[in-house]
């Protein structure tokens, strides 16, 4: 019996081996535009964060760009468009510096990333980044669009705008209120009301931006904190929920311009 489960495991182990050696998994590299939650690194499974969300990549294979979140940090960097179909490069990918309780599936995801020279379908809806050797590194699975920012919806005090707190003792407190079902947004960026509307990119399922947001036109004796928050409205490109009750906005580079707490 023993002996069965052995060669059982070999088979499964050298199946997983040459998923990457076929030459039909060689899909063009649009195949891997959007969003991909982290579900397997070097054959373990990725338990969820404090927040309940996986780690996750990014592409645009349009830019060449590369984002995410690897399990506690921001990800950002870059890929070749012009590589061979099937061939990808993630070595590179630089990320924020913050400190989390749980720093290991961090490590392992960015390890295993920087290993990545290949990249070859693994069923519906999944993908495998391989390594030099043609051997799965990581597994992507699609994520679902809508779920994360459906989470959005409701009223966000803002806490901080790039990095720095809100002044305690401000005459109105800034704040954020989304309605998802309309597409629009309500607020008061510390003097002035803010109406409009925000965008989002089907492929990218932490996309948002607020082109046009339409301001009252009060004036308050402090306008220094209203001008930075409406500066970074505009550069807004992305959120991420940093735990059920806190998420950031990030502007194109992946930088936290906004911070927003419930």
């Amino acid at each position: 019996m023993k002996k069965t489960i052995v060669s059982i495991c070999i088979a499964s182990a050298m199946c997983t081996m040459m998923s990457c050696r076929s030459t039909e998994g060689a899909l063009p590299l649009s195949s891997i535009n959007g969003e991909w939650n982290i579900v397997e690194v070097n054959g373990s499974d990725v338990l969820t964060g404090e927040n309940g969300t996986l780690p996750f990549i990014a592409f645009d294979t349009e830019k060449g760009q590369i984002s995410g979140n690897s399990g506690c940090n921001r990800m950002m960097g870059k890929f070749d468009i012009n590589a061979n179909p099937g061939s990808l490069d993630l070595k590179g990918i630089a990320s924020t510096r913050m400190m989390c309780p749980d720093m290991v599936t961090e490590r392992n995801v960015l390890n295993a990333l920087a290993q990545v020279k290949l990249y070859r379908q693994a069923g519906k809806n999944k993908m495998y980044l391989c390594n030099e050797a043609k051997r799965p590194v990581v597994v992507l699975e699609k994520r679902e669009a809508g779920a994360d920012l459906l989470k959005l919806n409701g009223k966000w005090n803002i806490k901080e705008v790039n990095g720095e707190a809100i002044p305690s003792g401000m005459e109105k407190q800034p704040f954020l209120s989304f309605d998802i079902k309309k597409g629009t947004i309500h607020g008061n960026a510390g003097c002035n009301l803010m109406n409009g509307g925000f965008e989002t990119h089907a492929e990218q399922a932490k996309s948002i931006s607020f082109p046009g947001v339409a301001t009252t036109m009060m004036a308050c004796p402090d306008m220094e904190t209203e001008s930075k928050i409406l500066k970074a409205m505009n550069e807004v490109k992305s959120f991420d929920f940093l735990s059920d009750n806190e998420v950031a906005l990030y502007d194109a580079n992946g930088t936290p311009v906004l911070s927003l707490t419930k």
